[in-house]
């Protein structure tokens, strides 16, 4: 999973699968889902991301996996 911050346009892509998406549907205003071709969730782009969302932490708790820290 990568998550990626645009702040010229305040979107935030979470990017959930390695895989294109070939279907999106808006699900609520600015968020939109994205799906892969067998309708697998692939990505979620958040527009306004910075009035939505908190985004100055970032919290991860008891994943599966090794984890990767890195910084712009």
């Amino acid at each position: 999973m990568k998550l990626s911050y645009y702040p010229e346009t305040d979107s935030l892509y979470i990017d959930l699968a390695d895989r294109s998406s070939v279907e999106s549907k808006e699900v609520s205003e600015g968020v939109v889902l994205d799906y892969d071709a067998d309708g697998n969730l692939v990505g979620i782009d958040i527009d306004n991301a910075s009035k939505k969302l908190e985004l100055n932490e970032l919290v991860l708790s008891k994943l599966p996996s090794q984890t990767q820290t890195l910084s712009a």
